[in-house]
């Protein structure tokens, strides 16, 4: 009794933590939106107006395609937990959203594990940020595999100078990897997030493969619908382009950023610059690409956020665990 916390202070520093995620979140988004050296806001919203191309109807279908994006992201988390526990889709999209709010301020969106984990009790904690583990790893595979396919088309189409040596220096590099990983897993040594690669193989097996399928479609449905939308915004402001030409740039663009690890916050920082390298080469005006890449920050992280927080601010501490 002596060392124990009184309920009282656990509720007061709870609130405390919340509040923090939820004030850092907004202080972070504004801090981009207001202070982006790329793209000041003052001249994004004027050049908006000077575009004129935003009517009601462009920006009802650009929202409802975000709304889909996290629908399909939702349903995914929905699958995997119902692995080990029944939730609803009200449930998933309160952890799906209060755990994007959290990760915002963190590395590689590290605080989307942990948000999640938190809905739980402490028995299926360490299950829940496999899981999560797993949603990830599928997204990034399917990134994985168009922006590849398309970085190859890039480099062939426009004849990029590529450094041999480099690229077979980065080979041998992967390849060493790939070595010392097998060694790894071979006697325990290598882990990703702190759990060894056969524990994630064992847990791997114990999910049923309609699972596996069913998150590896919804990530490509997520991928196809997100791509799709800034392909619409080029269209939006007036790039004439060809669909699949610009999906290659689209398809590269993804993959390059992806394999940057950065703050969540930072990812239209990220996805700015590389868009800005990759579209040069079909000439797209820099001021409208680093227009649609703050438009589709704004429509996929900070809009979800917003009702994020929402989740976060009333997630309730339970004072028995489950």
């Amino acid at each position: 009794m002596h060392g124990s916390v009184p309920y009282k202070t656990k509720q007061f520093f709870f609130v405390l933590i919340k509040l923090s995620i939820v004030v850092g979140a907004f202080y972070f988004i504004y801090s981009k939106i207001a202070e982006n050296e790329n793209l000041r806001f003052g001249e994004f919203i004027g050049f908006l107006k000077e575009n004129g191309t935003f009517s009601l109807k462009n920006i009802f279908f650009l929202v409802f395609l975000s709304t889909f994006n996290w629908f399909f992201e939702i349903l995914k988390w929905q699958s995997l937990i119902n692995t080990i526990k029944q939730i609803s889709f009200r449930n998933s999209l309160e952890q799906s959203l209060g755990g994007l709010t959290a990760s915002l301020i963190t590395p590689n969106r590290i605080g989307d594990y942990g948000a999640k984990a938190v809905y739980y009790a402490k028995q299926l904690r360490k299950r829940i940020v496999l899981l999560n583990l797993l949603g990830n790893m599928a997204q990034m595979t399917i990134t994985t595999i168009f922006g590849t396919i398309g970085l190859l088309i890039f480099v062939n189409r426009y004849q990029i100078d590529v450094n041999y040596y480099r690229v077979a220096r980065f080979v041998f590099l992967i390849v060493l990897m790939g070595i010392f990983a097998a060694f790894g897993i071979r006697h325990k040594r290598f882990s990703v997030k702190g759990y060894s690669i056969n524990r994630i193989l064992d847990a791997i097996k114990t999910i049923p493969n309609k699972v596996h399928f069913i998150n590896l479609l919804l990530s490509c449905v997520r991928y196809l619908i997100f791509s799709f939308q800034f392909y619409y915004l080029l269209t939006i402001f007036g790039v004439d382009v060809a669909y699949s030409k610009a999906m290659v740039v689209i398809n590269s663009m993804y993959f390059l950023a992806s394999i940057i690890p950065s703050i969540s916050i930072f990812d239209v920082v990220i996805k700015g610059s590389v868009a800005v390298f990759l579209f040069g080469y079909v000439e797209v005006n820099e001021l409208t690409i680093l227009s649609i890449i703050t438009i589709m920050w704004l429509l996929n992280f900070v809009l979800p956020s917003l009702f994020g927080s929402y989740f976060v601010l009333n997630f309730k501490l339970p004072r028995i665990e489950e």
